[in-house]
């Protein structure tokens, strides 16, 4: 007697729900930020940038400070201390009996100069030194007229080179370093095919902006790193006046950066995605770095233009350097960073429109690199 077998149905299992296009983009983004957080590379790196710059800001103080020490000179009875020095804070007044124990004062070296009556001059007094004229005791003791500036500059040139760089550096190693690692990503997933099973489980355009986001997290990590860092250098040197005077400029940057490194970074993104092999990246990634550049090189060799700053803090590429310089020496209106910002972000919204195109139709094409006109079209 055979007995029939029942078959069982397969179990059936629920349907995978797609993500969101939100969902999906905060995926991608968690996924370049944990693969960089993880890379002991981008970890040292950064920690060698963050010592250097404090080391640069103390040591810098350290070695300029080493003239603010008084220098010692020795007054003889009979001289006015008050008359002839005035409240000079660089001279240290040190007391001697008569013209004999100046002069060994002099020979043993324990004071630079001497201030010694002498009834021949006009002055009523003369300086003794021992083998070279002491040219600062003597400017100080020179009489100048009054000068009055009709426009009086504030600032020298080379504060205004100093924080153009500054400003300059922090925005362009934070861009150019995530734009290249954004580049150097999705050309290795186009050239290993992995973009296809990644275009399988997300949108092009969610891939694109999790991609801006997870590197714009870790640019604005790596500027407030750069910022902090600097801030603590200043506040232990006793700089305090000037971490102050840059609070304004500083915020104005951040604001400005934010924006500004989408704009960057939608160019790196986008064309990354015209190329399929890591040999080919160098024709894109130059028209993006030059765009990023230009901020550093502007404010470095024509910092003291007046003409050339008012117009690098409106172009969209530099304002994020340009405008907060400008904020710094007090030459920019209260409505122009107002202005400038709308037109970085009307700028970042264009840019991130056509490439969020030249990204969609260029991401699967593999081979030869993929013209501008063909991606714009998606031929």
């Amino acid at each position: 007697m055979s007995t029939l077998a029942t078959t069982q149905p397969a179990p059936t299992r629920p349907a995978r729900r797609a993500l969101s296009p939100w969902s999906a983009t905060l995926l991608v983004a968690e996924r370049e930020i944990l693969a960089q957080v993880r890379s002991k590379s981008f970890l040292i790196s950064n920690a060698i940038t963050l010592l250097l710059l404090l080391g640069g800001i103390v040591l810098s103080s350290v070695l300029g400070g080493g003239d603010d020490d008084a220098t010692p000179v020795a007054v003889v009875a009979g001289v006015s201390t008050a008359e002839v020095l005035g409240d000079a804070e660089t001279i240290e007044a040190v007391p001697a009996t008569d013209r004999g124990a100046a002069e060994d004062l002099v020979r043993s070296g324990e004071v630079d100069a001497a201030i010694v009556p002498d009834g021949s001059t006009p002055l009523g007094y003369a300086v003794l030194a021992l083998d070279d004229t002491p040219t600062e005791i003597v400017q100080l003791l020179s009489v100048a007229p009054p000068v009055e500036l009709l426009e009086p500059n504030e600032t020298s040139s080379g504060m205004r080179s100093i924080i153009g760089l500054g400003f300059g550096l922090v925005f362009m190693m934070t861009a150019v370093g995530s734009g290249a690692m954004i580049v150097q990503n999705t050309v290795q997933e186009k050239q290993s095919r992995i973009v296809e099973i990644l275009l399988a489980a997300v949108p092009a355009r969610a891939l694109l902006a999790g991609k801006i986001l997870g590197n714009w997290v870790i640019g604005v990590g790596s500027a407030a790193a750069l910022a902090a860092t600097a801030a603590l250098g200043l506040a232990l040197t006793g700089q305090t006046d000037l971490l102050d005077t840059l609070s304004a400029p500083l915020i104005w940057f951040v604001v400005f950066f934010l924006f500004g490194f989408v704009l960057i970074a939608s160019i790196f993104a986008a064309g990354a995605s015209l190329v399929s092999r890591q040999e080919d990246t160098g024709t894109v990634m130059t028209p993006a770095m030059m765009l990023v550049m230009l901020p550093y090189f502007g404010v470095v060799f024509f910092a003291d233009n007046e003409t050339v700053m008012t117009v690098l803090s409106y172009v969209p590429f530099s304002a994020p350097v340009g405008m907060p310089v400008r904020m710094f020496f007090n030459e920019a209106q209260w409505w122009e960073p107002l202005i400038s910002l709308t037109i970085l972000l009307a700028t970042t919204a264009v840019v991130v429109a056509l490439a969020s195109k030249i990204y969609t139709n260029s991401l699967l094409k593999t081979g030869s690199r993929v013209s501008l006109r063909d991606a714009l079209r998606g031929a």
